[in-house]
């Protein structure tokens, strides 16, 4: 019973697909002709080709390398942060040095109490001196043939054990000084006076800031753009500008984020930026090929395309295109050929293969 009608509506829906989008094929097949698709296309370029050509303004356009890059979010880092600690026991004798003092490499941050130690290096020294003496005597014995060899070989090893004793004692008569290991700021106290500081016991923490790193995060997508030793940039949020070079860029990337760590170094001689800051980074790309035009030579192509219109052998032909950036006196566009007659006045009246007369002005700055 419902057969029929939806077979009327299936004849129906069919018809108004060949009215609406096979029209030139229909009205082909109408009037018995046998031409295909592909030659009624042929035909309706062959009709835009014989209309009247129509007036653009155009200018000739090269491309030039553009200066462009990425803007991040980022923040200061100190280039070292360490935390100085103790390599032995003991009491702390030296006054505390204060944070947000100066240090220089090899500066004393905390002196230890010696205790017992120059006893056991004068003790060790002693070792020294009387194995030096058997030594000496077990090899004389043995080469006027009084000794055994086996006697003066144990005698040398004596002595060198005792040379170890005192290097040994030495060392840890060393280890009482501790001093900074570079040139920087004290981040906090070191240790006070009358202190216990065990192995691994913290002196103080000292900040490196000249060199200064600013730390931001890349997306995958223009990760590839960016080279070690790229000239980068940056605002604080005082206002301050700041120029260095990346140092560093990660191959790893964050598993949340899928974003790339990147490091660029700055100079800091005067200690005026501090660790952890936000920063406004800029990182330049690799120098890219790109036209400068008005803005206004843009159009859209039938599928929504972005682009321009160019005249190729006197037609128009539209030419898709990227955005690599864009500034007040206009835009620069990538994907495009070296060299371009580009339409700027009259795109929007054109179509690819559309025959036009040509009026050029000079090109834009």
């Amino acid at each position: 019973m419902k057969l029929f009608p939806v077979m009327t509506a299936l004849a129906v829906a069919v018809a108004i697909y060949f009215v609406l989008f096979q029209r030139d094929a229909l009205v082909a097949f109408a009037m018995g002709e046998e031409q295909s698709v592909d030659a009624v296309k042929v035909a309706k370029s062959d009709d835009i080709a014989a209309k009247p050509p129509v007036s653009v303004l155009a200018l000739k356009s090269v491309e030039k390398t553009v200066d462009s890059g990425i803007v991040l979010r980022g923040r200061t880092e100190a280039a070292r942060n360490i935390n100085v600690r103790a390599e032995t026991s003991g009491l702390v004798v030296s006054d505390p040095l204060r944070k947000g003092a100066f240090v220089n490499k090899g500066q004393l941050l905390c002196q230890l109490d010696a205790g017992t130690r120059q006893a056991a290096l004068a003790e060790a020294k002693a070792r020294l001196a009387e194995a030096e003496i058997n030594e000496t005597a077990a090899s004389s014995l043995a080469e006027k043939g009084f000794g055994s060899a086996t006697t003066a070989i144990a005698r040398k090893a004596a002595l060198q054990a005792a040379q170890a004793g005192v290097e040994r004692a030495q060392t840890e008569i060393e280890k009482l000084k501790i001093t900074a290991p570079f040139n920087g700021l004290l981040e906090s106290d070191t240790a006070e006076l009358g202190s216990l500081l065990q192995p691994g016991g913290l002196c103080g923490t000292i900040i490196q800031l000249d060199p200064i790193k600013l730390v931001g995060f890349v997306p995958e997508q223009a990760i590839g753009k960016i080279n070690v030793g790229a000239i980068a940039g940056a605002r604080l949020v005082d206002g301050q500008t700041v120029r260095g070079e990346v140092t560093f860029l990660s191959r790893s990337a964050d598993p949340t984020t899928r974003t790339y760590r990147v490091d660029v170094e700055v100079a800091n001689t005067d200690l005026a930026i501090r660790d952890g800051a936000t920063a406004e980074i800029f990182i330049a790309f690799s120098g890219q090929k790109a036209h400068f035009l008005p803005q206004s030579a843009m159009t859209l192509d039938d599928r929504g395309q972005l682009g321009i219109r160019a005249v190729v052998d006197g037609a128009a032909r539209f030419f898709p295109a990227e955005i690599v950036r864009d500034t007040s006196d206009g835009i620069w566009l990538a994907g495009l050929p070296a060299a371009l007659d580009v339409i700027v006045l009259g795109q929007e009246y054109v179509i690819d293969g559309r025959r036009v007369s040509v009026t050029y002005r000079e090109a834009a700055e």
